[in-house]
């Protein structure tokens, strides 16, 4: 069976999650492949309303494995805590299985990112201080502790005391705060190893197997295309790689199993982010306040960190670019409603840098000086929710969507018109 990669075109906040979801209910295995708990997965299902931060979002269904892969930036204390939330809403545990191979999120990691971010001040990257970079820095320094050293105590203590001796180098001299104590690090991550012994296991053979079995394989990327190091819109991205490519590193799946690349793209821009991030269509005062308090489930705030997201009319230059790069083989076009109410809709079409207009979108080094190029499209009028086939859509609809599938060069197969799993419909 295919391996299906369900990832972001944008900034993140395209509402993967959901898809994840829709698609989960006919597959065996999620994996998270990248990322850690600083962004979340809003779900909306018969148990209640989730945002997931680090659980895949497979975690309702008990025939799915969940994997949290070796890719992951694994923050044991949030992933137990998100555990036990979902449990005490009344969530079967679910079945989980994590990657030996991944790395811990140590508390050092959240304070690092934390006094770095102090220490830029106004040249801060709005980082949601989760510890994110630090962690993946260390990873490829070759300083990170993995899960399976949990289980090997003198390893274990000899990868904690040369991470110590280097961070107390930086927080003594560099940030100018008190140093790390080894004992309590030591002992805190004693406590951990039991949290999560019944789920440790091997899950690249795991997910080899479940290929030769022919099982269908569901991968579950964080944040979006834009955010990726090297081809988004740095330096203001995350610090693992976004794309469905990364799935063959970050959930050990083979590069060949990859099939089918769905790219999640909201009908309007959104993203939360630093102000001073480059986000071209941006849709400020009170026609920015206006879409921001109607969009999303319970409006434009980040799942995780509670921040209100910035705001804008669909940006076609950037999701082409953000499904070129994925590979994406469909398109899902979430929170259609959400546009209901406006008399017209414009979509950026093209970026005017220096006076030349183009639909390519730029380097980093001169996304700055992009200026939004704007069509203008009639609106529908009329509440879209509760309609599940596409060609019931008011013609207006179906003309916009119609519209960004020709902007962006890729099909779109799903058109999401409300925030449970069942507002979807299929082209």
């Amino acid at each position: 069976m295919p391996v299906k990669a369900i990832v972001g075109a944008n900034w993140g906040d395209e509402g993967k999650g959901k898809v994840t979801d829709v698609l989960a209910e006919n597959s065996d295995v999620v994996i998270r492949f990248q990322g850690g708990a600083n962004a979340g997965h809003t779900i909306i299902n018969d148990y209640g309303r989730f945002a997931l931060h680090i659980l895949p979002s497979g975690s309702f269904y008990p025939h799915i494995t969940n994997i949290i892969g070796n890719g992951v930036a694994l923050d044991i204390k949030k992933l137990c805590k998100e555990l036990k939330d979902i449990e005490d809403q009344g969530v079967p545990a679910p079945n989980l299985l994590i990657s030996e191979r991944a790395q811990i999120l140590m508390p050092y990691h959240v304070l690092q990112d934390g006094y770095e971010e102090e220490r830029l001040a106004g040249r801060a990257f709005g980082s949601t201080k989760s510890g994110i970079a630090p962690f993946y820095s260390d990873t490829y320094a070759k300083t990170g502790i993995m899960v399976a050293d949990l289980y090997e105590e003198e390893r274990l203590k000899s990868r904690l005391q040369a991470a110590v001796e280097m961070k107390n180098i930086l927080f003594e001299h560099l940030y100018h705060k008190p140093a790390l104590d080894f004992d309590t690090l030591y002992n805190e991550l004693i406590e951990y190893r039991e949290m999560i012994r019944p789920y440790v296991g091997d899950a690249i053979t795991f997910v080899h197997n479940a290929l030769k079995e022919g099982k269908t394989i569901l991968l579950e990327g964080q944040l979006g295309s834009m955010k990726d190091p090297m081809f988004g819109i740095a330096p203001m991205t995350t610090s693992s790689h976004t794309l469905a490519g990364f799935g063959t590193v970050g959930a050990a799946v083979p590069p060949t199993a990859i099939e089918e690349v769905i790219c999640v793209t909201k009908a309007y821009s959104s993203c939360v982010g630093a102000p001073t991030e480059p986000f071209v269509s941006e849709l400020l005062g009170e026609e920015g306040d206006e879409l921001r308090r109607r969009g999303g489930d319970k409006g434009e705030f980040g799942a995780t960190t509670g921040r209100p997201r910035r705001v804008g009319w669909f940006d076609a230059v950037a999701t082409k670019y953000g499904c070129m790069v994925q590979g994406a083989t469909n398109v899902c076009l979430t929170c259609l409603d959400v546009l209901s109410y406006l008399d017209e809709i414009k979509i950026c079409t093209g970026y005017e840098i220096d006076g030349e207009v183009s639909t390519v979108f730029p380097v980093p080094a001169k996304l700055d000086r992009a200026k939004p190029v704007f069509t203008t499209l009639p609106g529908w009028k009329t509440d879209i929710r509760g309609i599940r086939n596409y060609e019931d859509l008011p013609e207006n609809a179906r003309a916009y969507v119609e519209f960004i599938e020709k902007a962006i060069d890729a099909k779109i197969g799903m058109v999401s018109n409300g925030p449970a799993r069942t507002d979807i419909m299929y082209r």
